[in-house]
């Protein structure tokens, strides 16, 4: 089977179920982002090298797929009965995930900046996908009816990849870097030492 069908071609994509819509349907940029988020989990745990945070990653991978399956598929569409839908216990997971490794940390007491060791600047990366495709399906909810349990489970997913980019760093050594508030007036500092 080749990998190109040229069905794409004219700018449309097919949906689970057959109908063909604009590949800037709302519909497909809430599930492009999520699959984007998911390849971005991928690069992520290719850097962080811990064996207990590889295996939370999986399996947000795995129920990402279930997310995108869901978001390609009309609420009409007879293939519905095949997808298994994220549910209240996937959200009650990640959060206990969270909370498992949130031990690991001293509380936060200011903003910190995105960066760290390459694992975990990745997750940060990964964090802030995961973050568009929510806002990418919280506007695609303002057209169709979208599970709240999939949103729910989005917005957890993020939480998650910012408390395993701070683990992913402390572990590491790596300090991180609080914000500066920065005023008016207050003149840059130069690079140069």
């Amino acid at each position: 089977m080749k990998i190109y069908t040229r069905t794409g071609d004219n700018g449309t994509t097919g949906l689970y179920g057959g109908e063909r819509v604009a590949k800037n349907h709302l519909r497909v940029a809430a599930y492009g982002s999520v699959d984007e988020a998911n390849s971005a989990i991928g690069l992520a745990r290719s850097f962080v090298g811990e064996p207990d945070i590889d295996r939370a990653l999986i399996e947000i991978q795995n129920a990402l797929f279930d997310v995108g399956a869901d978001l390609a598929t009309p609420a009409d569409a007879a293939q519905r009965q095949h997808l298994t839908p994220i549910s209240v216990e996937d959200v009650t997971w990640v959060e206990g995930v969270i909370d498992h490794f949130s031990d690991e940390l001293e509380p936060l007491s200011s903003f910190i900046l995105p960066g760290g060791n390459p694992g975990g600047a990745a997750l940060h990366v990964a964090r802030a996908a995961v973050r568009r495709a929510e806002r990418e399906v919280t506007a695609l909810a303002q057209e169709v009816e979208v599970d709240a349990n999939l949103r729910s489970y989005l917005n957890r997913v993020s939480d998650l990849l910012f408390t395993l980019a701070r683990v992913a760093n402390m572990r590491s050594g790596v300090s991180e870097t609080r914000l500066k508030v920065r005023g008016r007036s207050r003149q840059r500092r130069s690079v140069r030492r």
